[in-house]
């Protein structure tokens, strides 16, 4: 998609103010980063189809749209399908990982997250195909099984 250095337009979706706050400020601080945000994942589907991010990052538990219902519509809509997912969640569970990886997800992170963790998780999903995040993020093995591959 193009170098680290252009600016990635950044769209967050979580109903916590605070962490909002911290990681708008935290990428804004990194530079070349430009955040808009939404608080529930209705309002971050309307953001991302009428400005279509370098990248979203959302949690899970959300009002409005859960989640994986918003990784889900992204991923059902043509115009936004290709957008990198990265989930930023306090589940922790191998189960809820794989649920986020398999709604759609590009990278699955913890909070709380350091925000240089998670500025090199934005640029680097940012400069792949979406064949390529794609073969990354699930691959069905022989037997039906999945084997989720992490970065």
């Amino acid at each position: 998609m193009g170098s680290s250095a252009e600016t990635r337009r950044v769209l967050i979706v979580d109903d916590d103010p605070d962490l909002i706050a911290l990681m708008r400020d935290g990428l804004e601080l990194a530079g070349n980063f430009q955040v808009e945000v939404a608080a529930d994942g209705a309002a971050g589907l309307e953001r991302c189809l009428a400005n279509r991010p370098t990248c979203v990052v959302v949690d899970v538990r959300l009002p409005a749209l859960n989640g994986y219902q918003f990784m889900r519509a992204l991923r059902g809509d043509p115009a936004t399908a290709d957008v990198p997912i990265i989930v930023l969640s306090a589940l922790v569970q191998d189960r809820e990982r794989l649920a986020g990886m398999l709604a759609g997800a590009d990278v699955y992170l913890f909070k709380p997250v350091r925000i240089a963790d998670l500025v090199g998780a934005i640029n680097d999903i940012a400069c792949l195909t979406a064949h390529q995040r794609s073969e990354r993020r699930c691959t069905l093995t022989g037997d039906g099984s999945i084997e989720v591959r992490t970065p």
